[in-house]
């Protein structure tokens, strides 16, 4: 029997995909796209060089999302992905490798790591008569590929880097989920990985913004941060936080 009791104003919950339900840019999967045969790349460096770039990216993105560069799209996510590698490799690769190896990292072979707390997350959203949504700027393929090995349902993906129109985190893309669910945006959270481009864009849409800090790279925020699923409803059913002063955060 389905408990329909909401996490106070929010009816929906929407998630970002990469790094959030599923892992995305770990160790591994570089490995996986770039050196499938070997050697081994080096775990600390790796993830060094992810984090170092992925806050480049939620720059970016934030960037675009308020109107002081042109918004993400699908071809500012494989330059992500191409400049990631290249901190990786520590020098420059022919385009033509890059190329290939953005497009294998983008379409993983066979299993995908998982977070434990992820379905079970979307599982007590359901039971609560909560409604989950995923929304991603990765392409819809890869995004379906990753979810179904993940075993998460690719029916909740409502917005994907191949729609047209903006791009999350686009306050048009944020309306245009709400839009889907038939909801107002001040009745939906959204969960990402990254401060500005994730909770901070959410909010400034209109949403519940929740920072999943899984890797502790956020300590300075004092919003709604999270360092796994398992608190999600707790958080939720708590007052949203007042707009803070996160500026240690970035961007």
């Amino acid at each position: 029997m389905t408990e329909t009791r909401p996490l106070g104003a929010i009816e929906a919950v929407l998630f970002d995909l990469d790094d959030v339900l599923v892992p995305f840019q770990t160790v591994g999967a570089w490995q996986w796209a770039w050196r499938p045969q070997g050697p081994i790349l080096g775990e600390r460096h790796v993830r060094a060089m992810v984090r170092r770039s992925l806050r480049g990216w939620d720059r970016r993105r934030w960037q675009g999302a308020i109107g002081q560069a042109p918004s993400v799209d699908l071809a500012a996510l494989r330059a992500h992905l191409a400049e990631t590698l290249g901190r990786i490799a520590g020098h420059p690769l022919p385009p033509e490798e890059v190329d290939a190896v953005v497009r294998r990292f983008l379409k993983p072979q066979g299993d995908v790591e998982r977070y434990a707390d992820a379905v079970p997350a979307l599982d007590r959203l359901r039971s609560r008569g909560v409604r989950s949504g995923i929304v991603t700027p990765l392409p819809l393929e890869s995004a379906r590929w990753i979810l179904r090995r993940a075993g998460i349902p690719e029916a909740l993906v409502l917005a994907s880097g191949d729609d047209p129109g903006p791009a999350v985190p686009a306050a048009a893309a944020f309306q245009a989920a709400a839009d889907r669910l038939g909801l107002a945006p001040s009745r939906l959270a959204f969960v990402g990985d990254l401060f500005w481009s994730d909770a901070r864009a959410a909010q400034r849409a209109g949403l519940r913004g929740v920072l999943l800090d899984r890797q502790g790279s956020w300590p300075n925020v004092k919003g709604t941060r999270l360092a796994g699923l398992d608190g999600l409803e707790a958080a939720l059913e708590a007052p949203a936080p007042a707009d803070a002063d996160d500026a240690g955060a970035g961007p």
